[in-house]
């Protein structure tokens, strides 16, 4: 009777021990060291053309309609068909002469005294693929008493942190569909002024 009450916790912890090892390996059935395979969805280039990937794959908390790179785009490319209609050449970027009567009907990349203008990155392989990025047309930047550029002052740009996803082929066995990666990406969305950097 002593020997069994002795004995009896070690009993049980083996037989405890048995059980979880046999149901460790009901759930992977290679053994107790395989590893779980997390599904990864894959789309076809029918639905990526028909813009079923952020409702399939992200979120619905995600709106990149929100973010002003996104939300410009279409005004670039209607500005872009204008400008084809009218035959007129896109001028060269480059620092402008600051108009300071007509500042008050002019955006803020134009009243700026660090100037920028926008143009569309695209890539075929990022949702969104088009995206508006910020160019500063100015090396210095503008005195407000004369107009013109000066160099007491540099442009620099203005980065906005931007999650996007990445397209790669499917790793699964399926010809002619994609997976999609989670990226973050530095959009440039402007420009400021800033000191220069002292010579060395």
């Amino acid at each position: 009777m002593n020997c069994l009450r002795l004995h009896t916790p070690a009993l049980l912890c083996g037989v405890i021990l048995l059980l979880l090892t046999a149901c460790q390996a009901r759930k992977h059935p290679g053994g107790t060291q395989a590893h779980h395979h997390h599904h990864v969805p894959c789309f076809s280039q029918e639905q990526l053309q028909a813009g079923e990937v952020p409702m399939h794959y992200v979120s619905r908390a995600v709106h990149w309609d929100r973010y002003a790179p996104v939300q410009m785009v279409p005004y670039l490319e209607q500005a872009q068909r204008d400008r084809s209609r009218r035959r007129r050449r896109h001028p060269e970027p480059g620092c402008p002469t600051l108009q300071l009567a007509a500042g008050a009907h002019s955006e803020a990349n134009e009243r700026s005294i660090s100037p920028w203008r926008y143009r569309i990155d695209e890539d075929e392989n990022r949702y969104p693929p088009k995206l508006a990025f910020a160019e500063c047309l100015c090396n210095g930047c503008i005195d407000t008493k004369t107009g013109r550029e000066t160099t007491a002052l540099n442009s620099v740009l203005i980065h906005q942190t931007m999650m996007v996803l990445r397209r790669k082929p499917c790793p699964r066995d399926a010809p002619a569909t994609f997976a999609f990666d989670v990226d973050y990406i530095r959009v440039p969305v402007g420009c400021t002024c800033v000191l220069p950097r002292s010579a060395p």
